[in-house]
């Protein structure tokens, strides 16, 4: 059964990388052979050539040339022809459903291409990198033990080994350097300095990373052959691409169709208004006025054109019926939560930007101190998290320009927040307090140093503590074993604490609670700062 994250599939032109799912639910492997055709084994130079003549990119948002990616590994391997393929199905963008969708619906053609990769490179094994899904890993399982059953009946599938690995899904799990972390065993953050996969990943071989979607245009690239492929779309971006469409779009689905396609005609298939903006490019992207949404089209050079990225294919159209500032600081809370906590920007910058989106929203903040607060993130970080939240949030504050005056006049625009912007279940994560042995304190004010989210200091110096979450124990293991009086230990709470990260609080309002079933805007905490939800009363 296909998971309820998944979308429905619909189509604007040639059916290609959807092909076939009009009849069947999962594409096994004597349909996908039917539809496609046994892979032919091509050379690494032909590959390159391929992907050069179509300039190929990869489709997880960076878009960087696949034809380089290739030749890097390949450069990297040199004689030993030690290498790995890794496939990132690490979808970590709440908005984004296509790669669950390939991987759950359409298995084969994302092999494919990792085995073309892998044969002309002559790499020791695939590697499936998925999270956040057990249907789309049993899926992608499903899908390697089909290939080798044919094999021992007699076919002639390719015999490069793959391995389907399951890591946990966060929003920062699909970068790169966490990736290959993940795959390896250690803890999937982003690594402090940037090493490149093509030169040492997986293993610390060469490794060739590319997205889901990436692999399976790869397929469909030798398939046809250049000149076939480059028949639909752009003439410099040819081919059709994925977009996952939702927000206030009435019908959700993912979306296969030619690059050039105007995003209004795409809003029109989904019945989707785009009200007080679209997000496009997902929640590192940024906002398209309702104008300006009507005459963009669905191409990289397109979005540029009108400020924006295409990234992942990510496009929610936000509708007018709920609030667009309380929408962008939920989102923000949520970018805060998920980073790694290792280095400043992310431990205590992103948690500033939350506390200061959602002071506006209260209608205490202001504008400038929510720039201030992004400044001191921009370009400091050990990854890209804290600069694609940046862009997140300077986009909204330019969005959303008349909102935010409402809400500094009158502390509300009027409308509720909604939740039309997708967000991951919450799920109930450990909290933990620390206990200060008074006969030993001396006020030192190191752990308030360290875990100034956590920690504050009364005229004498002495600590007071608020309960610290899960993602924090780490740091807060730290600030004990740095104690110099050895004042303090660390315990886990037992339910008396703050509600789950997410988790919303009743919001009470002139002495009244608001009714059953109103959907009202609730203050929630989230690690530490005050965020926007959704919930029913």
């Amino acid at each position: 059964m296909i998971p309820a994250r998944v979308p429905r599939v619909l189509r604007m032109g040639p059916a290609r990388l959807t092909a076939g799912l009009d009849h069947c639910r999962r594409l096994d492997l004597p349909a996908h052979r039917t539809l496609h055709g046994l892979v032919e084994p091509r050379d690494l130079e032909e590959l390159i050539s391929y992907a050069n003549e179509v300039d190929m990119r990869g489709r997880g948002g960076a878009a960087f040339p696949f034809a380089r990616k290739l030749r890097a590994v390949a450069d990297a391997t040199g004689s030993r022809g030690d290498c790995v393929v890794l496939v990132n199905c690490a979808e970590g963008e709440p908005a984004s459903s296509k790669d669950a969708m390939l991987l759950t619906r359409n298995p084969h053609l994302v092999l494919d291409g990792a085995v073309l990769a892998a044969e002309a490179l002559g790499a020791r094994e695939v590697v499936v990198a998925t999270a956040g899904g057990e249907v789309a890993e049993a899926s992608v399982a499903a899908a390697v033990a089909e290939r080798r059953a044919a094999n021992v009946s007699g076919g002639a599938e390719s015999r490069v080994p793959i391995r389907v690995v399951g890591i946990e899904e966060r929003f920062i799990s699909g970068e790169g350097g966490a990736l290959v972390r993940a795959v390896n065993g250690e803890e999937g953050i982003p690594p402090g300095r940037k090493k490149r996969a093509a030169v040492s990943g997986v293993h610390g071989l060469p490794t060739l990373l590319s997205n889901t979607e990436t692999y399976a245009q790869l397929a469909l690239l030798a398939e046809y052959g250049p000149g076939t492929y480059a028949a639909v779309g752009t003439s410099k971006e040819p081919g059709t691409i994925l977009l996952t469409v939702s927000g206030g779009a009435a019908h959700g689905a993912v979306i296969e169709t030619p690059t050039g396609t105007l995003l209004a005609d795409v809003l029109a298939l989904c019945e989707a208004e785009a009200g007080d903006g679209v997000l496009v490019g997902g929640y590192h992207g940024a906002w398209l006025s309702a104008e300006v949404a009507q005459a963009v089209e669905i191409s990289r050079e397109g979005m540029k054109l009108a400020g924006a990225t295409l990234g992942a294919g990510i496009i929610v159209p936000l509708g007018e019926s709920t609030c667009p500032l309380g929408e962008a600081a939920r989102v923000t809370s949520y970018l805060a939560a998920q980073s790694a906590g290792q280095c400043g920007p992310c431990r205590l910058g992103l948690p500033d930007v939350a506390r200061a989106m959602c002071a506006l929203v209260e209608g205490t903040g202001s504008v400038d101190a929510v720039r201030r607060s992004v400044r001191v993130v921009e370009r400091r970080g050990a990854c890209f998290h804290p600069d694609g939240t940046a862009k997140f949030v300077l986009s909204a504050l330019d969005a959303f320009e008349s909102e935010i005056a409402l809400h500094l006049e009158h502390g509300s625009c009027g409308r509720p927040v909604r939740g039309v912007l997708p967000m991951p279940e919450p799920e109930a994560e450990p909290e933990y307090r620390l206990e200060v042995d008074w006969s030993r304190c001396q006020g030192h004010g190191l752990c308030a140093h360290l875990l100034p989210e956590f920690v504050d200091l009364d005229d004498y110096g002495f600590p007071s503590f608020r309960t610290i979450p899960g993602w924090m124990a780490r740091e807060a293991r730290r600030a004990v074993d740095m104690c110099p009086a050895l004042a303090l230990r660390l315990a886990r709470t037992t339910g008396d604490g703050p509600p789950p990260v997410g988790s919303p609080l009743r919001l009470v309002r002139d002495g009244v609670l608001k009714k059953a079933g109103e959907s009202v805007p609730l203050l929630t905490r989230v690690n530490g700062f005050t965020g926007i939800s959704r919930a029913r009363g």
